[in-house]
């Protein structure tokens, strides 16, 4: 399957990979640091090329399944120490050699292959499509690699006919989440659905430890998956080590299929961060411009709503 070969191409890029060293991928066009590469660091130029070839054929895979999936002309730079931040890309950072007026100089790029134009932007949305395809090839690479062939490929069958329906490219990235989580809700049980979660979750880039994992899971609003949050207070069951809170959510870019709101990204957030206890069901109303989602957090609890959560009345 497709899924086993991701997986095997993310594992030959971490294995090409070194702590500190001073070569890097970004795609040529837009500075973006490309999934499974973002954030890794190779040794020398041979290793960071063959890591682009397997880039490159990584995300030839994740197009099987999704034809909207960004094709990045993947690059080689390395850090001469003149590099500096700029917001953007994968991880939140552009790195990038600029001009004295804030301008990226593309003279100062070191390039594996020819010069490429870098002035082309692939997408107004291209955090959001990034962090969809993201999430979509961890979760892929787990159902393949769990023995879940049947949904991997209910969730490709299902992603095309809705796809079909959206002429925007960028909206269907969304629409990738939703058929995922629609597929995940209706044929694994809900413990291996948190079991999915977890193994996906383990697949992503490490996050910091010291950031609160509510906090840090509703900042995906700054990659356009919601527009704002408003949080309310803990509750805690002092006889158990059960808690809950509620969060609104506005402008949240998935949308519900039949009665149910894909919550898919959201609880594989909380696993990324490893909240004690973990999740343990998610909840959501229909409120005034928005939604409210219930989370619970609970060792004792059976799972519920995690990847795809029914609209109540109340949460």
């Amino acid at each position: 399957m497709v899924g086993s070969t991701l997986v095997d191409l993310r594992e030959r890029i971490e294995a090409l990979a070194s702590v500190g060293g001073e070569y890097y991928l970004v795609c040529g066009r837009t500075g973006d640091r490309p999934v499974p590469a973002a954030g890794l660091r190779f040794d020398d130029r041979e290793a960071a090329r063959s890591a682009a070839r397997a880039v490159e054929r990584y995300r030839t895979a994740l197009r099987r399944y999704d034809p909207q999936c960004p094709a990045h002309d993947v690059i080689v730079c390395q850090d001469d120490g003149r590099l500096a931040a700029t917001p953007g890309g994968d991880d939140g950072r552009r790195d990038g050699a600029e001009s004295e007026d804030g301008v990226p100089d593309p003279s100062n790029w070191t390039l594996s292959d020819a010069i490429l134009d870098r002035t082309v932007v692939e997408s107004s949305n291209r955090d959001l499509v990034e962090f969809c395809h993201r999430v979509a090839a961890a979760v892929f690479e787990t159902l393949s690699e769990d023995g879940h062939g049947a949904v991997e490929r209910a969730v490709t069958d299902a992603y095309a006919d809705l796809a079909g329906t959206v002429a925007d490219p960028d909206a269907r990235c969304p629409c990738l989440l939703e058929s995922m989580a629609t597929e995940l809700d209706a044929r694994p049980s809900p413990a291996e659905q948190a079991a999915v979660l977890a193994d996906a979750a383990a697949r992503l880039p490490p996050v910091d430890p010291n950031d609160r994992p509510l906090s840090a899971t509703l900042s995906l609003q700054v990659r356009g998956l919601i527009g704002d949050h408003l949080q309310s207070p803990w509750s805690a069951d002092h006889d158990t080590d059960a808690r809950a809170v509620g969060v609104r959510l506005t402008d949240y870019a998935l949308s519900p299929l039949h009665g149910r709101l894909p919550v898919l990204p959201i609880a594989l957030g909380l696993y990324r961060r490893q909240p004690n206890p973990p999740p343990s069901s998610l909840r959501v109303a229909d409120v005034e411009d928005g939604r409210r989602i219930r989370i619970a957090l609970s060792t004792d609890d059976e799972p519920s709503g995690l990847v795809s959560a029914p609209i109540n009345s109340e949460a």
